[in-house]
Protein backbone atom coordinates (compact mmCIF):
# COMPACT_ATOMS: atom_id res chain seq x y z
CA UNK A 1 0.00 0.00 0.00
CA UNK A 2 1.56 2.80 -1.02
CA UNK A 3 1.51 6.06 1.30
CA UNK A 4 -0.17 8.42 -0.76
CA UNK A 5 -3.61 5.56 -0.47
CA UNK A 6 -2.67 4.81 2.95
CA UNK A 7 -3.73 8.64 3.95
CA UNK A 8 -6.54 8.43 1.57
CA UNK A 9 -7.75 5.19 3.38
CA UNK A 10 -7.27 7.10 6.45
CA UNK A 11 -9.14 10.25 5.63
CA UNK A 12 -11.94 7.72 3.86
CA UNK A 13 -12.69 5.97 7.43
CA UNK A 14 -12.63 9.39 9.75
CA UNK A 15 -15.56 10.05 7.14
CA UNK A 16 -17.19 6.98 7.20
CA UNK A 17 -17.32 7.51 10.51
CA UNK A 18 -18.52 11.42 10.51
CA UNK A 19 -15.36 12.86 12.36
CA UNK A 20 -15.23 15.85 12.43
CA UNK A 21 -12.71 17.60 9.60
CA UNK A 22 -10.83 19.11 12.55
CA UNK A 23 -10.05 15.63 13.72
CA UNK A 24 -9.65 14.41 9.97
CA UNK A 25 -6.52 17.09 9.73
CA UNK A 26 -5.24 16.28 13.20
CA UNK A 27 -5.05 12.44 12.60
CA UNK A 28 -3.56 13.28 9.28
CA UNK A 29 -0.85 15.18 10.28
CA UNK A 30 0.15 12.68 12.98
CA UNK A 31 0.64 9.80 11.04
CA UNK A 32 2.46 11.98 8.45
CA UNK A 33 4.56 12.79 11.36
CA UNK A 34 4.89 9.26 12.51
CA UNK A 35 5.80 8.09 9.16
CA UNK A 36 8.30 10.29 8.85
CA UNK A 37 9.77 9.99 11.54
CA UNK A 38 10.47 6.54 10.91
CA UNK A 39 12.44 7.72 7.65
CA UNK A 40 8.75 6.79 5.60
CA UNK A 41 8.34 3.67 6.50
CA UNK A 42 5.10 1.74 6.19
CA UNK A 43 3.09 1.68 9.08
CA UNK A 44 1.59 -1.92 8.39
CA UNK A 45 5.51 -2.45 9.07
CA UNK A 46 5.82 -1.12 12.43
CA UNK A 47 4.30 -1.79 15.64
CA UNK A 48 4.51 -1.21 19.33
CA UNK A 49 7.89 -0.39 19.29
CA UNK A 50 8.04 2.23 17.29
CA UNK A 51 4.57 3.73 18.22
CA UNK A 52 6.54 3.67 21.49
CA UNK A 53 9.65 5.53 20.03
CA UNK A 54 7.52 8.03 18.89
CA UNK A 55 5.83 8.88 21.65
CA UNK A 56 8.67 8.92 23.92
CA UNK A 57 10.47 10.96 21.14
CA UNK A 58 7.34 14.02 21.38
CA UNK A 59 7.44 13.48 25.55
CA UNK A 60 11.56 14.09 25.66
CA UNK A 61 12.86 15.34 22.35
CA UNK A 62 9.55 18.21 21.80
CA UNK A 63 8.75 18.64 25.69
CA UNK A 64 5.18 18.47 24.33
CA UNK A 65 2.32 18.65 26.93
CA UNK A 66 0.43 15.15 28.21
CA UNK A 67 -2.68 15.81 25.72
CA UNK A 68 -0.47 16.46 22.80
CA UNK A 69 1.05 13.03 22.88
CA UNK A 70 -2.69 11.62 24.26
CA UNK A 71 -3.72 13.17 21.05
CA UNK A 72 -0.78 11.70 18.56
CA UNK A 73 -1.35 8.04 20.71
CA UNK A 74 -5.50 8.66 19.48
CA UNK A 75 -4.30 9.00 15.59
CA UNK A 76 -1.98 6.10 15.79
CA UNK A 77 -4.48 4.08 17.65
CA UNK A 78 -7.33 5.00 15.18
CA UNK A 79 -4.29 4.16 12.17
CA UNK A 80 -3.52 0.62 13.17
CA UNK A 81 -7.56 -0.30 14.61
CA UNK A 82 -9.89 1.44 12.09
CA UNK A 83 -7.74 1.15 8.86
CA UNK A 84 -4.90 -1.37 8.96
CA UNK A 85 -7.23 -3.69 11.27
CA UNK A 86 -3.75 -4.20 13.15
CA UNK A 87 -3.81 -5.22 16.58
CA UNK A 88 -1.66 -3.10 18.87
CA UNK A 89 -0.54 -5.27 22.09
CA UNK A 90 0.12 -3.03 25.41
CA UNK A 91 2.09 0.25 25.23
CA UNK A 92 3.48 0.72 28.63
CA UNK A 93 7.08 1.65 28.09
CA UNK A 94 6.74 5.23 26.89
CA UNK A 95 8.37 7.91 28.07
CA UNK A 96 5.03 10.24 29.35
CA UNK A 97 4.60 14.36 28.91
CA UNK A 98 4.49 15.79 32.46
CA UNK A 99 1.07 17.18 32.91
CA UNK A 100 1.57 19.96 35.62
CA UNK A 101 -1.35 20.54 38.20
CA UNK A 102 -2.49 24.25 37.17
CA UNK A 103 -5.50 26.19 38.38
CA UNK A 104 -7.65 27.19 35.92
CA UNK A 105 -7.30 31.22 34.80
CA UNK A 106 -10.44 32.74 35.94
CA UNK A 107 -11.92 36.37 35.50
CA UNK A 108 -13.32 37.93 38.70
CA UNK A 109 -17.13 39.38 37.87
CA UNK A 110 -15.60 42.93 37.26
CA UNK A 111 -12.74 41.88 34.98
CA UNK A 112 -15.52 40.01 32.89
CA UNK A 113 -17.75 43.47 32.19
CA UNK A 114 -14.69 45.41 31.39
CA UNK A 115 -13.58 42.98 28.50
CA UNK A 116 -17.19 42.38 27.07
CA UNK A 117 -17.36 45.89 27.11
CA UNK A 118 -13.97 46.38 25.13
CA UNK A 119 -15.32 43.16 22.36
CA UNK A 120 -14.63 44.90 18.54
CA UNK A 121 -17.91 46.30 17.60
CA UNK A 122 -19.05 46.85 21.02
CA UNK A 123 -22.61 45.88 22.44
CA UNK A 124 -25.35 44.11 20.24
CA UNK A 125 -21.95 43.11 18.00
CA UNK A 126 -22.00 39.55 16.83
CA UNK A 127 -18.42 38.93 18.45
CA UNK A 128 -19.95 40.34 21.76
CA UNK A 129 -22.71 37.81 21.61
CA UNK A 130 -20.24 35.50 21.19
CA UNK A 131 -18.40 36.42 23.82
CA UNK A 132 -20.99 36.90 26.05
CA UNK A 133 -22.36 33.36 25.21
CA UNK A 134 -19.26 31.98 26.15
CA UNK A 135 -19.76 33.75 30.03
CA UNK A 136 -23.16 33.45 29.95
CA UNK A 137 -23.68 29.67 28.67
CA UNK A 138 -20.58 28.46 29.49
CA UNK A 139 -20.08 27.09 25.80
CA UNK A 140 -17.13 25.92 24.72
CA UNK A 141 -15.37 28.25 21.77
CA UNK A 142 -16.26 25.95 19.24
CA UNK A 143 -19.60 24.86 20.21
CA UNK A 144 -20.25 28.16 19.98
CA UNK A 145 -19.42 28.56 16.65
CA UNK A 146 -21.26 25.68 15.60
CA UNK A 147 -24.47 26.85 16.67
CA UNK A 148 -27.56 26.74 14.84
CA UNK A 149 -30.64 28.02 14.44
CA UNK A 150 -32.64 25.22 15.73
CA UNK A 151 -30.40 25.38 18.98
CA UNK A 152 -31.63 28.29 20.68
CA UNK A 153 -34.85 28.39 22.63
CA UNK A 154 -36.02 31.68 23.57
CA UNK A 155 -39.29 30.78 25.41
CA UNK A 156 -37.46 27.95 26.83
CA UNK A 157 -34.49 30.13 27.54
CA UNK A 158 -32.20 27.48 26.69
CA UNK A 159 -29.61 26.39 24.55
CA UNK A 160 -28.66 23.14 23.19
CA UNK A 161 -25.39 22.20 22.77
CA UNK A 162 -25.47 19.53 19.75
CA UNK A 163 -22.11 16.70 19.81
CA UNK A 164 -20.14 18.46 22.59
CA UNK A 165 -16.77 17.47 24.00
CA UNK A 166 -17.67 13.35 23.70
CA UNK A 167 -19.95 13.84 21.06
CA UNK A 168 -22.48 14.50 23.99
CA UNK A 169 -25.50 16.50 23.50
CA UNK A 170 -26.52 18.76 26.69
CA UNK A 171 -29.11 22.08 27.76
CA UNK A 172 -27.27 25.25 29.28
CA UNK A 173 -29.63 28.53 29.84
CA UNK A 174 -29.83 31.36 27.57
CA UNK A 175 -29.45 34.57 29.26
CA UNK A 176 -32.04 36.81 29.34
CA UNK A 177 -29.87 39.80 28.72
CA UNK A 178 -28.88 38.20 25.79
CA UNK A 179 -32.41 38.00 24.19
CA UNK A 180 -33.38 40.96 22.85
CA UNK A 181 -29.91 41.46 20.85
CA UNK A 182 -29.57 37.56 19.76
CA UNK A 183 -33.20 38.19 17.99
CA UNK A 184 -32.01 41.47 16.47
CA UNK A 185 -28.66 39.31 14.97
CA UNK A 186 -31.02 36.63 14.02
CA UNK A 187 -32.92 38.94 11.55
CA UNK A 188 -29.82 40.11 10.00
CA UNK A 189 -28.90 36.63 9.92
CA UNK A 190 -32.06 35.54 8.08
CA UNK A 191 -31.62 38.66 5.87
CA UNK A 192 -28.31 37.01 4.55
CA UNK A 193 -29.69 33.63 3.82
CA UNK A 194 -32.37 35.16 1.70
CA UNK A 195 -30.20 36.71 -0.76
CA UNK A 196 -28.36 33.64 -1.15
CA UNK A 197 -31.49 31.49 -1.34
CA UNK A 198 -32.01 33.75 -4.37
CA UNK A 199 -28.92 33.82 -5.44
CA UNK A 200 -28.68 30.12 -5.73
CA UNK A 201 -26.85 28.87 -2.42
CA UNK A 202 -28.15 28.99 0.74
CA UNK A 203 -27.13 25.69 1.72
CA UNK A 204 -25.02 24.91 4.81
CA UNK A 205 -23.14 21.51 6.10
CA UNK A 206 -25.33 18.86 7.77
CA UNK A 207 -23.80 16.17 10.06
CA UNK A 208 -24.03 12.40 9.91
CA UNK A 209 -25.16 12.30 5.97
CA UNK A 210 -28.54 13.73 6.97
CA UNK A 211 -28.06 15.97 3.97
CA UNK A 212 -29.04 12.59 1.73
CA UNK A 213 -31.69 11.46 4.33
CA UNK A 214 -33.45 15.11 4.23
CA UNK A 215 -32.84 16.33 0.89
CA UNK A 216 -34.10 19.83 1.28
CA UNK A 217 -33.04 20.70 5.28
CA UNK A 218 -29.46 21.85 4.29
CA UNK A 219 -31.41 24.73 3.14
CA UNK A 220 -33.55 25.06 5.78
CA UNK A 221 -33.39 28.34 8.00
CA UNK A 222 -33.38 26.08 11.10
CA UNK A 223 -29.73 24.69 9.92
CA UNK A 224 -28.13 27.69 9.33
CA UNK A 225 -25.69 28.79 12.19
CA UNK A 226 -26.37 31.28 14.54
CA UNK A 227 -22.93 33.22 13.40
CA UNK A 228 -22.05 32.47 9.82
CA UNK A 229 -18.78 33.60 7.97
CA UNK A 230 -19.15 36.80 5.83
CA UNK A 231 -18.32 35.08 2.55
CA UNK A 232 -19.16 31.88 0.81
CA UNK A 233 -16.75 29.34 0.80
CA UNK A 234 -16.05 25.78 -1.19
CA UNK A 235 -16.62 23.06 1.23
CA UNK A 236 -13.04 20.93 1.40
CA UNK A 237 -14.82 17.39 1.55
CA UNK A 238 -18.02 17.92 -0.57
CA UNK A 239 -16.73 20.92 -2.90
CA UNK A 240 -20.04 22.39 -2.65
CA UNK A 241 -19.82 26.28 -2.31
CA UNK A 242 -21.59 27.03 1.15
CA UNK A 243 -21.62 30.12 3.84
CA UNK A 244 -19.97 28.39 6.54
CA UNK A 245 -19.42 29.12 10.24
CA UNK A 246 -17.19 31.66 11.53
CA UNK A 247 -14.38 31.17 11.66
CA UNK A 248 -12.84 30.54 15.71
CA UNK A 249 -10.17 32.77 14.81
CA UNK A 250 -12.03 36.11 14.28
CA UNK A 251 -13.33 35.88 17.94
CA UNK A 252 -10.22 34.36 19.66
CA UNK A 253 -8.44 37.67 18.31
CA UNK A 254 -11.13 40.05 19.15
CA UNK A 255 -11.21 38.91 23.43
CA UNK A 256 -7.24 38.65 23.34
CA UNK A 257 -7.46 42.51 21.91
CA UNK A 258 -10.30 43.25 24.74
CA UNK A 259 -8.12 41.84 28.06
CA UNK A 260 -5.49 43.90 26.58
CA UNK A 261 -7.77 46.96 26.58
CA UNK A 262 -9.42 46.25 29.83
CA UNK A 263 -5.99 46.41 31.28
CA UNK A 264 -6.22 42.40 32.81
CA UNK A 265 -2.77 40.77 33.54
CA UNK A 266 -4.22 37.12 33.68
CA UNK A 267 -3.24 34.97 30.70
CA UNK A 268 -7.05 35.36 29.33
CA UNK A 269 -8.62 33.57 26.29
CA UNK A 270 -12.01 32.46 25.05
CA UNK A 271 -11.97 29.44 27.75
CA UNK A 272 -11.56 31.59 30.41
CA UNK A 273 -15.15 33.25 29.98
CA UNK A 274 -16.03 29.11 30.69
CA UNK A 275 -13.57 28.76 33.41
CA UNK A 276 -15.32 32.38 34.81
CA UNK A 277 -19.00 30.87 34.45
CA UNK A 278 -18.57 27.42 36.02
CA UNK A 279 -16.68 29.64 38.86
CA UNK A 280 -18.80 32.26 39.26
CA UNK A 281 -21.82 29.97 39.46
CA UNK A 282 -20.50 28.19 42.64
CA UNK A 283 -19.73 31.53 43.97
CA UNK A 284 -23.66 32.11 43.73
CA UNK A 285 -23.67 28.98 45.57
CA UNK A 286 -25.33 26.97 43.05
CA UNK A 287 -24.96 23.28 43.61
CA UNK A 288 -22.04 21.56 41.99
CA UNK A 289 -23.97 19.05 40.21
CA UNK A 290 -25.80 21.45 38.67
CA UNK A 291 -22.78 23.20 37.43
CA UNK A 292 -21.49 19.85 35.90
CA UNK A 293 -24.76 19.18 33.73
CA UNK A 294 -24.48 22.40 32.78
CA UNK A 295 -20.60 22.28 31.63
CA UNK A 296 -21.21 18.84 30.18
CA UNK A 297 -18.76 17.14 32.44
CA UNK A 298 -18.84 13.90 32.61
CA UNK A 299 -16.98 13.59 36.10
CA UNK A 300 -17.23 15.49 38.90
CA UNK A 301 -13.74 15.54 39.58
CA UNK A 302 -13.22 17.91 36.49
CA UNK A 303 -16.04 20.82 38.02
CA UNK A 304 -14.66 20.09 41.30
CA UNK A 305 -11.09 22.09 40.10
CA UNK A 306 -13.46 25.04 40.22
CA UNK A 307 -13.63 25.02 44.19
CA UNK A 308 -10.19 25.48 44.30
CA UNK A 309 -10.44 29.16 42.84
CA UNK A 310 -13.29 29.83 44.93
CA UNK A 311 -12.72 32.44 47.48
CA UNK A 312 -13.56 29.86 50.30
CA UNK A 313 -12.37 27.07 51.75
CA UNK A 314 -8.98 27.60 53.55
CA UNK A 315 -7.79 30.45 51.62
CA UNK A 316 -11.21 31.82 52.16
CA UNK A 317 -11.23 31.73 55.51
CA UNK A 318 -11.01 35.30 57.37
CA UNK A 319 -7.61 35.44 59.32
CA UNK A 320 -7.66 36.16 63.29
CA UNK A 321 -5.26 38.98 62.37
CA UNK A 322 -7.84 40.70 60.10
CA UNK A 323 -10.53 40.32 62.85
Amino acid sequence: MEKIKLIENVRNVIRMKHYSIRTEETYISWIKRYIFFHNKRHPSEMSENEISEFLTYLAVKKNVAASTQNQAFNALLFLYKKVLKQNIGLIDDVERAKKPAKLPVVFTKKETSGILLRIDGGKGSFKWLMASLLYGSGLRLMECVRLRIKDIDFEMNQITVRSGKGNKDRITMLPEKLKESLQQHLNKVKALHEDDLKNGYGSVYLPFALEKKYKNASREWAWQYVFPASKLSKDPRSEKTRRHHLSESALQKAVKLAVHHARVTKPGNCHTFRHSFATHLLEDGYDIRTVQELLGHKDIRTTMVYTHVLNRGGRGVKSPLDG
